[in-house]
């Protein structure tokens, strides 16, 4: 049971590094890729934040160590992100033009591991509870990444996705931004209250504690 937790995440990261490089090598027999590009994407930025977190938390735990607050809180935030990335994917993205080419890429990164993480999260409890006064610090990546989109939306004109296009108006582009961060808010507080749950219990966590 003790091995069941790093197992799958290092099989989910395995899956996660294979979706994201094959797409990598996919688009660029296609077209010649801009780096900054295919990275800024924040599906991009957001798998490959899980997937190193996830890395960290398997080798921890294959370790026999614990899992301490400050990887506890990386998993916190690269949970709220991905999350965030399945929901927005799914609900306004899903069958537009662009994006993730392979099927089963677009599968892997904007449906199994969002819910993964989610479930990996919510089941296991390697995890001890996120200080309230830390759900700050969720905020910094989703508020960098809009600056630099909103940054190259008006100098070099490329933006990720068509709801941050400055076309629309920065107006419109301000409330879809304040909508992002408002999101990532209510689901980080979410992340943050299923922190107090323990379904299955860790030894090595209580006898850290």
């Amino acid at each position: 049971m003790k091995s069941l937790a790093p197992s799958l995440r290092l099989a989910i990261v395995l899956l996660g590094t294979t979706a994201i490089v094959s797409t990598f090598f996919d688009t660029a027999t296609r077209a010649t890729i801009n780096p900054f590009n295919f990275f800024g994407f924040f599906t991009m930025q957001s798998n490959i934040i899980v997937v190193i977190v996830l890395a960290v938390s398997a080798y921890v735990s294959f370790s026999g160590r614990p899992q301490s607050p400050r990887l506890v809180l990386a998993r916190g935030c690269a949970t709220t992100y991905i999350v965030i990335t399945g929901v927005v994917y799914n609900v306004l993205l899903a069958g537009l033009e662009g994006g993730v080419s392979l099927a089963w890429a677009n599968s892997v990164l904007h449906i199994v591991l969002p819910l993964y993480a989610a479930l990996d999260w919510l089941i296991f409890s390697d995890r001890s509870p996120l200080p309230w006064n830390e759900l700050w610090i969720a905020l910094i990546y989703p508020i960098v990444w809009i600056m630099v989109v909103l940054v190259r939306g008006a100098t070099d004109g490329w933006v990720p996705y068509p709801f941050l296009n400055p076309a629309q108006g920065y107006g419109v582009v301000a409330l879809y931004a304040l909508a992002i961060a408002v999101a990532t808010v209510v689901f980080a507080a979410i992340i943050w209250t299923v922190s107090r749950f323990r379904p299955l219990r860790s030894p090595a966590l209580i006898e850290a504690r």
